[in-house]
């Protein structure tokens, strides 16, 4: 995630930007070419009425600061989902959720939060491919065999050089590395990563493009062959490209009231329509897989293994200053560069009682968060997540966008101002809380 990163792009072009990138052709099958988008037009119908629940908005009037949020939550398309966490006597965990101004059919893009179910889905089909010699550290390469597909053979940011499905795990939960995300969708392909997702039941998702690249539909239908290395450099196995001949349903997902295309002002909305997708929802829900997955009924849980789970959690939570691999440059790449709630655009070192295990994404003036955040010493858990479309113009494409003003303080006070209620909140049973004791690698 290179943060506040947009670019103009043209009409049946993908530039995905969420929160960094690094070409020979091959006959196969074309994808049904869409309609041209500008034809469309933005719905007419209105939307079903926004679910708030009177609980949260209460704790929003507790700070002067939600005032305007409260007032413009229309405007600036702000959802909020907070979710109590109390524990029975056997410390299993009682999730109670509240809304605020939540309607899922209300479009925001979703940028890097897209990366989280990619890098899960990555690490259940490595356990789905039982190959002898293959884990998630195993050296794996990409190459490139159709139009402007780009190929990667070393990774200068691992101890050996060589890239892996954990390398790029890692960078995405640390700093949300886009071209990572890339290499995990192409290993992926469009078709699986939706089809299972369909399956989990996240019925909102619709993961169909790479970030930060200018690629067509059918580009990123098509996605790159890779191959896994040995330890003596012999290929263990290869994976051809693939192709996704399935279509998605036709979609009306339009921001803003005007963009730019080619430099010239457009004074319509911005069509998303086929953009990535995902609901705020949809995206707690993949979260709490993630830490809670024995909550879940055994049909709703990623194909992860014990260690799987660990080594998420650990990289989620971790800060950039406490990894040795990658080592990060902590003046650009600082302890809260990708904690929005609770620290917003905060520098300098983070309490590390405090650890929060989230995904964010910024881009077009979206700004998302979904986290569980735990404070180890006064034993407090929450999970909070809040999407904000800060872009008071009206305008895509320009650069121009409220992050500053807008987006991350109200990410910084919502974290705070829940966090300060959960401190004063009585719980029935004190919560063990030793499973998200996690030792970092600093």
């Amino acid at each position: 995630m290179n943060k506040l990163s947009t670019a103009a792009f043209s009409v049946l072009i993908f530039l995905g930007s969420g929160c960094s990138p690094q070409k020979k052709l091959a006959s196969q099958p074309k994808a049904p070419v869409p309609a041209p988008m500008e034809e469309q037009k933005p719905p007419v119908n209105p939307a079903p009425e926004p679910k708030t629940d009177p609980f949260l908005e209460d704790i929003l009037k507790s700070n002067p600061f939600f005032d305007s949020i409260r007032l413009m939550r229309k405007e600036w398309k702000v959802q909020i989902i907070y979710t109590q966490i109390d524990r029975t006597a056997n410390n299993i965990p009682v999730f109670k959720p509240f809304y605020f101004n939540y309607e899922p059919s209300e479009y925001i893009y979703p940028a890097s939060t897209v990366k989280l179910p990619v890098a899960l889905l990555a690490l259940q089909r490595l356990n789905e491919m039982k190959f002898p010699g293959i884990d998630r550290n195993t050296a794996m390469v990409t190459d490139a065999e159709y139009s402007k597909q780009t190929p990667v053979y070393n990774d200068p940011t691992t101890s050996d050089g060589k890239p892996s499905i954990a390398q790029y795990i890692r960078k995405i939960l640390l700093v949300s590395d886009n071209d990572a995300y890339n290499r995990l969708y192409e290993f992926l392909g469009q078709e699986y990563i939706n089809s299972q997702l369909a399956r989990l039941g996240y019925t909102s998702a619709e993961i169909v493009h790479r970030l930060e690249v200018f690629l067509t539909p059918d580009e990123n239908r098509h996605t790159n062959p890779v191959r896994f290395i040995g330890p003596a450099g012999n290929v263990i196995f290869t994976q051809p490209m693939k192709f996704n001949e399935k279509t998605f349903p036709p979609r009306n997902d339009f921001i803003g009231t005007a963009h730019y295309k080619n430099g010239e002002l457009v004074n319509q909305p911005l069509n998303f329509s086929a953009k990535n997708k995902l609901s705020l929802d949809d995206l707690t829900g993949i979260l709490k897989s993630v830490l809670f997955p024995e909550t879940l009924p055994e049909k709703q849980r990623f194909g992860l293994t014990a260690d799987d789970y660990a080594f998420v959690r650990k990289y989620m939570s971790q800060f950039p200053s406490e990894t040795r691999t990658p080592e990060y440059d902590t003046a650009t790449n600082w302890d809260a560069y990708a904690k929005f709630l609770l620290y917003g655009t905060e520098k300098g070192k983070l309490p590390k009682n405090i650890r929060i295990f989230n995904k964010i994404g910024d881009a077009y003036g979206c700004l998302t968060d979904a986290a569980y955040i735990v404070d180890l010493d006064r034993n407090i858990e929450f999970m909070l997540s809040a999407r904000i479309y800060c872009n008071r113009d009206g305008v895509l494409n320009d650069d121009k966008y409220d992050y500053d003003a807008i987006g991350f303080p109200f990410m910084k006070q919502l974290g705070k101002t829940v966090y300060d209620f959960e401190v004063k909140r009585s719980r029935p049973v004190k919560p063990d809380l030793s499973k998200f004791k996690i030792v970092y690698e600093k």
